[in-house]
């Protein structure tokens, strides 16, 4: 099949000659059209040529992003369901390999991370039989229907409902004509998915995100470590997947904070999953700040697992401040010998950065402190070595004298 070509500009091609999957906007030279073509629209297919209009690479166009081109493949192919059928069918092999597929202990797990997995703009999700897909790009949504059938194709019968939940993951003028859906099958939400034997109660269609954070599965079981008898807060607990942890490894006590009684709640119904009534947990529904400052308990671990501070460059500088504020808080609350666990999710603020910044929060705080961990996401979340970009999750373990 033909595509409708897009020439880059002299030299500006070495990108895609290292395979990095992004075309920026201002290495077009220009668009060239075949007679049977309309026109260019968001997300259709595109050729990649160099400025010899030699074909290089196919991928996503898009006016409505400094992003101009996702790419998805580095030769000239077919993008059909063949296409989606191998590209999926290696996913789910790493997923195997890496023991979370058909694991009776670990019932989720991501299936495919994007650009990590040579997919850009497509994140699916698995929760039990229920695979969900989560698209942040037009093209994506637009190659919903070879997904699904993959996906069929792929995993069978352990599939029973593959859901749509792209609506907040578009741009405002791409989601106007995307609604969230089943495009296969009706399980009904919420489901319980276990992790590490643990049990969670997944809400694909109202939760945040796909219904669960997936890619602290590995932080969450490395906290057991520093959790028996210790006094444990976490932080923007979300569904208290760092609560249930800690309380699994002995905890003497444990705070669950989140501004979001709707997170609150959840995170009371999972504790409710996993414990009797006797657990030593407690629940408080308060700004984690605000929890911070006016709290006279000191604590032996404390989690700070804060939504993304920053989505653009230009909000870069006030989301170093705000790690910064809320890592200074938490060092004066906590114990001496104690363990924090500190994460930035922001994509544009890189590992030396965030670094640098709880660095100069132990100085403000007046505490020295030993880097125990360097934490990043787990294997279902692949880094493209052609795309560093794709490490968005970064993490330390603390120990504070």
């Amino acid at each position: 099949m033909k595509y409708p070509l897009v020439v880059l500009k002299p030299k500006r091609n070495a990108s895609i000659s290292r395979k990095h999957p992004w075309v920026f906007s201002g290495a077009i030279e220009k668009i060239i059209l075949g007679e049977s073509d309309e026109g260019l629209a968001e997300g259709d297919l595109v050729q990649i040529c160099d400025h010899k209009e030699k074909a290089i690479a196919i991928g996503h166009f898009s006016e409505n992003s400094s992003i101009a081109i996702r790419v998805l493949s580095f030769k000239s192919e077919p993008i059909d369901q063949n296409f989606w059928n191998e590209k999926i069918k290696k996913a789910y092999s790493l997923r195997l390999a890496l023991g979370l597929a058909k694991n009776e202990s670990t019932t989720s797990y991501r299936l495919v991370h994007a650009e990590g997995d040579g997919l850009p703009g497509l994140i699916i999700d698995i929760y039990k039989e229920v695979a969900v897909i989560q698209a942040h790009s037009l093209g994506i949504v637009k190659a919903l229907d070879f997904i699904k059938t993959a996906l069929q194709n792929v995993l069978g019968d352990a599939i029973k409902a593959i859901y749509s939940k792209s609506e907040k993951a578009l741009h405002l003028e791409e989601s106007s004509s995307t609604k969230d859906e089943y495009l296969y099958g009706d399980t009904a939400a919420p489901i319980v998915v276990e992790e590490n034997g643990l049990k969670f109660e997944i809400d694909w269609i109202n939760g945040q995100k796909t219904g669960f954070f997936i890619d602290q599965r590995e932080s969450r079981k490395l906290l057991q470590e520093f959790s028996s008898g210790k006094k444990v807060l976490n932080t923007f607990c979300y569904s208290g997947g760092f609560s249930i942890y800690a309380l699994a490894a002995d905890a003497a006590m444990v705070h669950s904070v989140d501004s979001s009684e709707n997170a609150i709640e959840l995170t009371e119904r999972n504790i409710s999953l996993n414990f009797n009534k006797d657990a030593a947990h407690k629940s408080f529904t308060k700004d984690t700040l605000k929890y911070l400052n006016e709290t006279e308990e000191r604590y032996d671990v404390i989690i700070l697992d804060p939504p993304a501070y920053a989505k653009s460059r230009s909000a870069m500088h006030k989301a170093v401040q705000g790690y910064k504020r809320l890592n200074e808080k938490a060092l004066k609350v906590i114990n001496s010998g104690g363990i924090l666990f500190t994460f930035s999710c922001s994509q544009i603020i890189q590992r030396k950065l965030f670094e640098d910044t709880i660095t100069a929060a132990a100085i403000s705080a007046g505490r020295t402190v030993k880097v125990l961990y360097h934490l990043s996401q787990p294997a279902d979340h692949p880094v493209n070595i052609f795309h560093p970009e794709g490490e968005y999750l970064k993490g330390l373990v603390l120990f504070v004298e």
